[in-house]
């Protein structure tokens, strides 16, 4: 990845081992489940092909219906319950590690910024992400 004062990190602890947390991260139907920023917004399709070379892509929808985007890239690098590299359909690295301290599970997802939206903006987006997924995964406990 590119210079680290580029670079945005977000992180969370998860209060639920590292295999559940894995099975609810990378499995499409758990996905649509918290794949959002905001309860505005919902994830109507997932699709994950989980290794070196598959792709993946979700349907981003504001529920209104007033728009809606494709979230997608390809892998680089799996490490099953450890960690995930892949580049986004638009060029940008981003780095994911699940760091296991028994029945807790950290994740901290770093990423490059894309030039539209603030970085500030990007960051709140991608940690609402990552606080809904930790929501999720310990309502599954």
């Amino acid at each position: 990845m590119e210079t680290k004062d580029k670079l945005i990190t977000v992180e969370a602890t998860v209060k639920a081992p590292v295999v559940k947390v894995w099975e609810l991260w990378t499995t499409p139907e758990h996905i649509k489940n918290w794949n959002r920023a905001s309860d505005e917004w919902h994830t109507t399709k997932a699709e994950n092909d989980l290794r070196a070379g598959g792709k993946f892509v979700s349907r981003m929808e504001a529920k209104d219906g007033s728009m809606g985007f494709d979230f997608g890239g390809t892998y680089d690098e799996v490490r099953a319950k450890e960690g995930i590299t892949y580049t986004l359909d638009d060029g940008r690295k981003v780095e994911i590690v699940f760091s296991s301290e028994g029945n807790k599970t950290n994740i901290t997802e770093t990423f490059e910024p894309e030039n539209t939206n603030p970085a500030e903006m990007q960051r709140e987006g991608w940690q609402a992400i990552l606080d809904n997924f930790k929501k999720y995964a310990e309502s599954k406990n």
